[in-house]
C-alpha cells in the first residue's frame, strides 16, 4: 500500500477519534448503566478487525477508492466533532443516562438520530475502501450493523421513559421511532 494511503488512514482515524478522547476527562457518573450494550461494542470492534484480515499492505487502492475513502473520513470527522459538542457532558462510551439527562436535538441530532454511530460507519467504510477487498468490507459491514443495532436498541429503550415524559409524546406514538419523530417535530420544529 502506498505511503499516502497510510497517511490518509492515520489522519482520518486521528481526526475522527480526537473529540472522543477530549471528552473522556469530563465524564460524570451515570444514573443508570446497561452493560449489555458492551456486546454491541465488541461486535463493532470485530467488524473493524475484519477489515485487516487480508494482505492490506499489498493493496494498491484505485484513485476512486482513495477519493471516496477520504470523503467518508471527512464526513465521519465532521459528525464526530459536532455530535460530541452537541452532547457535551452527556457523551459516554457505555449505554447510560446522566442524572441530569436531556434529550439532545441540536447539531447533527437535529437531522440524524445517532450521528456518532453514523460517523463510526463512515470510518468503517473509509478504512475498508482503503485496505480491504469488497467481500471483507461486506462481512465487516454486516457485523458492524449487528453490533450497532444492539447498542441502538439498548440506548433507545433506556431513553423511552424520558421521551415519553416530554409533553405527552408517548400518547402520540407507540414505538421508539415514532416517539423520536414526534419529539423532533415538537422540540426542533422539523417537519412542520
Amino acid at each position: 500500500m502506498p505511503g499516502y494511503a497510510y497517511a490518509i488512514l492515520v489522519a482520518g482515524w486521528l481526526t475522527w477519534v480526537a473529540p472522543f478522547l477530549l471528552n473522556l476527562r469530563g465524564l460524570a457518573r451515570p444514573k443508570s448503566l446497561d452493560r449489555r450494550a458492551r456486546w454491541g461494542i465488541l461486535l463493532v470492534a470485530v467488524a473493524y478487525s475484519i477489515l485487516l484480515q487480508g494482505k492490506f499492505w499489498e493493496r494498491q487502492p484505485s484513485t476512486m477508492r482513495v477519493v471516496t475513502s477520504t470523503a467518508f473520513f471527512l464526513l465521519a470527522a465532521v459528525l464526530s466533532w459536532t455530535a460530541t459538542t452537541a452532547l457535551g457532558h452527556q457523551w459516554r462510551i457505555d449505554a447510560g443516562l446522566n442524572p441530569d439527562h436531556e434529550l439532545v436535538m441540536t447539531g447533527p441530532y437535529r437531522w440524524v438520530r445517532h450521528p456518532i454511530y453514523t460517523s463510526m460507519l463512515g470510518v468503517l467504510l473509509a478504512s475498508g475502501l482503503m485496505v480491504s477487498s469488497w467481500w471483507l468490507l461486506l462481512i465487516s459491514f454486516l457485523v458492524f450493523m449487528a453490533g450497532t443495532e444492539i447498542r441502538v436498541r439498548i440506548e433507545d429503550l433506556a431513553r423511552l421513559p424520558f421521551w415519553g415524559k416530554i409533553q405527552g409524546i408517548q400518547e402520540e406514538g407507540a414505538g421508539l421511532h415514532s416517539i423520536h419523530e414526534v419529539a423532533r417535530k415538537r422540540l426542533c420544529g422539523v417537519g412542520k
